[in-house]
């Protein structure tokens, strides 16, 4: 009978994955993948746990790089923006 807690698969080793995922402070596509590759060989199909962990890892380094793009059109677009006020500063200091 399965543990009403939680699957065996998950309990192997001194910490449960769970509490890994929470230790290290991992957000949810992070922990996901972290999951999978923890429970890969141990549930179902090994190779089809890893391509899950895949999945996961592929969605957050995607998002990562949106960001890092947004953040540098910001920064870009900032720069513009102190540009302006600078040579309107030296415009209003003339």
């Amino acid at each position: 009978m399965a543990d009403p807690v939680g699957p065996s698969y998950y309990k192997r080793g001194s910490i449960e994955v769970w509490d890994f995922i929470r230790d290290q402070g991992l957000n949810y596509h992070l922990g996901c993948a972290i999951k999978y590759v923890c429970r890969a060989g141990h549930k179902d199909d090994a190779i089809q746990d890893l391509t899950k962990a895949i999945h996961y890892l592929e969605n957050e380094r995607e998002f990562l790089r949106e960001c890092s793009g947004r953040v540098s059109e910001e920064i870009r677009a900032a720069k513009r923006i102190d540009d302006f006020l600078f040579e309107s500063a030296a415009e209003f200091d003339r």
